[in-house]
């Protein structure tokens, strides 16, 4: 089960954002990723809980941030319901998509493992619903996908399987990289590994 620190920032001025502290771990019906985010100032920032069926799809997301909540889950599409702070209103929204996504490292694993791409693959397109901070608003995003690259580096429980995945956001053309070894993300715009305690699961 790897447990570990992440520290996310602003991927263009690299202003620190928060701290997220996650554990996670595939299981026998798929994989879950929990973490506990925390701001520069040692404030708490909000939460994530994702987990995922056996084929990369989320069957239940739990998202908190600045007193906002999102319930969701791949049904119909994605389906959820987005809460505000007070607790008076629920809203609720459909999208004929793929998965979410976000701004925790998650989201990049989960949707590399809903691709399930090789280094032979062609650039796959996929829809997702990204819940932007601070406020957890949906918006619909499409990206391309492709797995450019998949090293083996050595280590002392036995070789590691790093992929690099090429994402491009189709609405403006940004390319970006985005490493991966098993469930845990090396390197993203703004998100950089700062501790990992044990090491990444692999998938079966």
């Amino acid at each position: 089960m790897p447990r570990g620190r992440y520290s996310l920032h602003d991927p263009h001025d690299h202003t620190p954002l928060a701290e997220e502290h996650f554990h996670c771990a595939p299981g026998p019906s798929g994989w879950r990723y929990v973490s506990q985010l925390t701001a520069p100032d040692g404030a708490h920032r909000g939460s994530v809980d994702l987990a995922l069926d056996d084929l990369g799809r989320p069957i239940r997301l739990e998202l908190h941030a600045g007193g906002w909540q999102v319930r969701g889950a791949a049904l119909d599409g994605v389906t959820w319901v987005r809460t505000d702070p007070a607790g008076l209103e629920a809203t609720e929204g459909n999208v004929p998509a793929h998965a979410f996504t976000g701004t925790s490292p998650a989201f990049l694993v989960a949707t590399a493992r809903l691709l399930r791409l090789t280094p032979s693959s062609s650039a796959t397109r996929v829809r997702l619903v990204a819940l932007t901070d601070p406020v957890l608003a949906p918006r619909t995003v499409d990206q391309s996908w492709a797995l450019i690259d998949r090293d083996a580096h050595a280590t002392d429980n036995g070789p590691l399987l790093v992929d690099e995945y090429q994402v491009t956001a189709l609405d403006t053309g940004e390319r970006h990289s985005v490493h991966i070894a098993g469930d845990v993300v090396l390197s993203a715009p703004g998100i950089e590994l700062e501790d990992l305690q044990t090491p990444p699961s692999t998938f079966p």
